[in-house]
This record gives structure tokens, sequence and C-alpha cells, in this order.
């Protein structure tokens, strides 16, 4: 297993040092605790089929397989999807080193000597990007040791797999070492804020990533993941499943990036919520295994439960690459029994047909992820709209796009403009998804090539695209969260916003929420007075529509006046330290 960094204790002093990964010879991991326990799911799954009757998906497969008690959660075979709640078994647990404390003190409290399920921690979330991979890193550590050495002391008396400050993204980590087809795993992750955020539903992860691998990775709060963590029963609502079948090949400009932009703008930010993107078809096989990961992981940009794909040729070959040749000759029996791929017949909740010979690269927003737009009409769309048409800074990496192979066609690029005497005239930031990614890049030349046209290459972690940015460019600038506006809030959600300051406003007629779209302009009313503690002060939201349209939203809130001094301040902390 490749380390990032360690922390060796010399004359009361930390010593930080960097473990780069070094070219050996591909050795087999020992498998025994990745290899899904194929049989058992498998004889589980035909006491399912007694029940139910009917032709299964892939991800009812997966599913129903983990279930505890297939008679209980089935109760006779009525209507499942939307409807009934699962218990289940996840196979492995995975968490950040920001929302992995809590979890591991409530664990503690279990009175578990070791994890009842194989899991690992993280360390990604809190390397903040400024200068460069080995500067920033070295600041992280030391800023954040304390927590560091919690969890890693956590981890060592657990039997937890901890992965130290460097060695890379959790989702990179999860696809390279952990993920095999048919498995279900939960991952904690909690969610990031960047300007006003509209959602119906505020936990946004990207664990879904590991579905390239043909699994369902489904991303979890801290109890959730507890519960996997102690052995008990986690439950689920079935989420319903949505059939995404593709056809034809993608022309050689369009990626999987561009499918799954497509597809947002096709579902919406809403569109997937509750449900389970099942892709299958001719056109699944055509692409690479971290392709088809980037696609499951943007699969969280609709809401979606998570995402899978049946198990591929390219799959194995992945497998074989990373040193999990016993996974993938598992997984190969379990695909022939008909395990990895959905029933002759099967039902899906409703059927997307896209031909892949017809997308073209495409652009996203601004504002919302589902604001796609093909590049071809991308210019003249701007235009449009008014807006600028600058562009401030080029990121490349984080969970979505830091494979080898997002990092070679990019170097490609990099290569012909610097052949062409162009330098990037904005900052262009690099961040690799693990340290092995790392490593085979500086061996391949890519890392020269990227740097060659004034590329940044940062640590192995998440970085800019979690807003873990020392950005020096852009300092009189607003960067941050000012408002959620949602239908509803849980307690400890809306607590914790409210301490983090940002303003949670609730919809005062629910049915308000669908009157929001894509590129809708969102501006608020009556804010000022509100954090003056005005008497009667009211919040709306004015929407300007595309076409021009204006109209207000009225807007309720549950901020006291003490409250509003930390939304004054920025956050509950920040007022306490201009108190002492």
């Amino acid at each position: 297993m490749l380390r990032g960094s360690r922390i060796q204790p010399r004359r009361g002093l930390d010593v930080i040092k960097r473990a780069l990964a070094t070219h050996t010879p591909l050795v087999e991991k020992s498998c025994a605790s990745i290899t899904p326990p194929y049989a058992k799911l498998i004889q589980n799954l035909e006491h399912v089929r007694g029940i139910l009757n009917r032709p299964l998906t892939l991800s009812e497969k997966i599913l129903y397989s983990h279930l505890v008690d297939p008679q209980k959660s089935l109760a006779g075979g009525g209507k499942i999807r939307g409807e009934a709640y699962l218990q289940l078994h996840p196979e492995r647990v995975a968490m950040q080193d920001a929302s992995a404390q809590m979890a591991l003190l409530q664990f503690m409290s279990a009175g578990l000597s070791q994890c009842a399920v194989p899991t690992s921690i993280h360390c990604d979330h809190l390397i903040q990007a400024s200068e460069g991979a080995d500067a920033d890193l070295k600041r992280s550590i030391i800023s954040n040791q304390e927590v560091f050495e919690f969890l890693e002391s956590a981890s060592r008396k657990y039997g937890i797999e901890f992965w130290r400050p460097g060695s890379g993204i959790i989702h990179q980590i999860v696809l390279e070492n952990y993920a095999a087809p048919g498995m279900l795993m939960s991952v904690f992750l909690r969610f990031s804020l960047v300007n006003i955020v509209y959602k119906e539903n505020l936990s946004d992860s990207h664990t879904p990533n590991a579905g390239g691998l043909g699994m369902l990775a489904i991303g979890v709060g801290g109890a959730d993941a507890v519960d996997a963590m102690t052995g008990t029963p986690w439950e689920l609502k079935a989420p319903q499943v949505v059939g995404i079948h593709l056809t034809g090949s993608l022309n050689n400009w369009s990626t999987t990036k561009d499918l799954i932009l497509h597809l947002a703008g096709r579902l919406t930010v809403r569109g997937g919520t509750g449900r389970i993107l099942e892709y299958f078809g001719p056109g699944v096989f055509n692409q690479s295994c971290t392709g088809l990961a980037t696609i499951a992981n943007m699969g969280a940009e609709v809401g979606a439960t998570t995402s899978t794909f049946p198990y591929t040729p390219k799959m194995n070959a992945y497998l074989k690459a990373t040193g999990r040749g016993l996974v993938a000759i598992a997984a190969d029996e379990a695909a022939s029994q008909g395990f990895l791929s959905p029933d002759d017949g099967a039902q899906y909740d409703e059927v997307i047909d896209i031909n892949l010979s017809e997308i073209e690269p495409t652009i996203t927003g601004p504002f919302t992820p589902d604001l796609a737009t093909p590049i071809s009409k991308f210019g003249s769309f701007v235009k449009d709209q008014g807006w600028k048409d600058e562009f401030s800074a080029g990121l490349i990496g984080s969970c979505t796009n830091s494979s080898y192979e997002d990092m070679t066609r990019v170097a490609d690029l990099a290569r012909q403009a610097q052949a062409a005497g162009i330098q990037a005239k904005v900052p262009f930031l690099c961040t690799p998804g693990s340290e092995q990614i790392r490593a085979t890049m500086e061996r391949d030349n890519v890392t020269a090539s990227l740097e060659g046209v004034g590329a940044v290459v940062l640590a192995n972690a998440c970085g800019p695209c979690i807003g873990q940015w020392k950005r020096e460019d852009r300092k009189d600038e607003e960067n941050g969260c000012a408002l959620i506006l949602a239908r509803s809030f849980a307690r400890i959600h809306e607590t914790n916003l409210k301490k983090q300051g940002v303003l949670p406003l609730w919809f005062v007629n629910k049915a308000d929420y669908s009157r929001i779209g894509s590129g809708d302009i969102i501006e608020t009313v009556g804010l000022a007075d509100t954090i003056r503690r005005v008497p009667d002060a009211s919040i709306k939201i004015r929407v300007t529509k595309l076409d021009g349209e204006v109209f207000n939203i009225e807007t309720n809130h549950t901020m006291s006046s003490d409250q509003l001094k930390w939304l004054e301040a920025g956050s509950a902390l920040n007022y306490i330290r201009s108190q002492i």
C-alpha cells in the first residue's frame, strides 16, 4: 500500500517527510478482505428470486443480495423500489479526515475492539492548496497534526487502514485498492458549500465514483457509517432504478465527462434523487474503468443515490493492472453465473436512451451543474446572457478528473501548447488522484509537460475542488457560501450551517421550489435589514429567469438574535474570537 507521508517524533518535535512512491514490478495485493463473498451473495439472491419472482436489474441484485433478512425487507414481494426500507450489510466502510473524527468517537462508545467490516480512513480534505505539493503538505500536516495523530492512533487500535496525508483522494484510493464488482460499500462524507446552494438534498458526496468497477458505493452520514462499522444492519429506502441505455461510440474529442454533463442537463439536479442510475447497452463496453468512474462520480450532481455498470473486460483489466488479479478471477466466475449484469427482461422505473456518437464536448454552469451547453454553442450562449467571458483559473484533478487517463489527455494538449509557444495566463492547477498516479505521471514525463506550460502540481488531495485553496490572485473577492435555500432541514444540518456562518432559508410555500430552474439568477431582498435586527424584517428571494421574468419568493428562517451575530461575523467561532 502506498503512503503519502509519515510523522516521526524526535526530541518532542515532529519530523515531517513525504514518502514518494517508487516503481517496482507489480505485486499482487492480498485480496481476502476486498473480494466480495460471491457464493454467499448469489445464494442470498436465490432466496430473493423466490420472493420476487421477476427479472432483476443489476442494482437490485447487488442491493438485495446484501439484505440481512430478505423475507423481512421484501415483505412478500410487493412494491419494493421507492417504497420498502431495506436492512443491509455493507462489506466495507471508508471515511475522510474531516468527518472521521466524530464517527470514530461514536464507534468507540460501542465498546468494540475491532471494526466489524473492513474500514479505512483517508487524509485528503484537510490539505490546503497554495504553493505546491511539498510545501502545502508540510504546512497542512503541521496545522492539523492533532487530528492526523488521533486518526492514525485510533486506526491502529481498531484495525482500520490509515492512508496518511498525501497518499491520495479517498475516492481514487478506493477505486485503485478496494472496489470490486458486486460489492456494497458506504462512505462517510460531509457536504461542502460553495456560493449560494439551492438543493433538495443536502448530502453531496462523490462516493459513487467506485461504481466504475460495477459495484454500489453510497455516501452516508456518520451514524450510518458507525452502523456498518459495528455490524448493525444499515437501513436504506429502496431506490428506484433508472436505466441509461448507451449505444454508439464517443468521437475523438468527447469523453465520458461530456456524457455525464449531457445527462445532467437532461435530468437536472433533482432528476436522480432517490434513484440509482444503472447504465447498460453496448456503449458501456467501449469505456475504460476510470472513464466509467467519472460517470458514476458525477451522478451525485443530479442527486443520484449511486450509479453502476455491468461487469466488462476493461474492469477485469483494471483489476489486474492494480494488483487485484484474484478479485478479477472471482468476478469472472460470478459474472458467468449472471450476478454482475441485469437479467433479460428487467424493468426500470425509467429508461433514457443516449447515442454516444451524438455527444460533443460540453460545459456546464455557471451557477448549477445541470446547465449543460455543447461547446459549439457556448460562446453565443454566454454572449446572449451578457456574462463575462473571462477564464480565471483552471483545475485538472480532484476525484472527478484525477486518473492517469485524465492527466495524459491534458498533458497532450500542454505539449501542443508549449510547442506553439503558449503559456498559461491564469492559475493552472493539477491535483493527482493518488501517489500512485503522481509517481506514474512523473515517470512518464506527464508532470514535466504540465509544468512546462505553467501548471502547479498540488498535493494528492481534494484541494481547490472543495474550497481548500488559498487563492492569492483574488484576495479582495468574497469566496464562500452565503445561504442555503431548501424545502426543509434536519435539525442538526440547520444548526451546523448556522455555526458555519451560513443562512438556512426555508420556502414559505414548498411549491415555490419548482419555480427555480437552471441558470436562474437568485438575489436576496431584505437580508441587510435582517442582519441589523430591524423589527419585522423578512427575507425574500428575487428570481430572474432566463427569459427576463422576475418574481419574488417568500422565505422563513429560524436565526435568533445571537445567531445573526454569527452570520455577520462569518461563523460562530469568528464571533467568539472577536469577543475575547
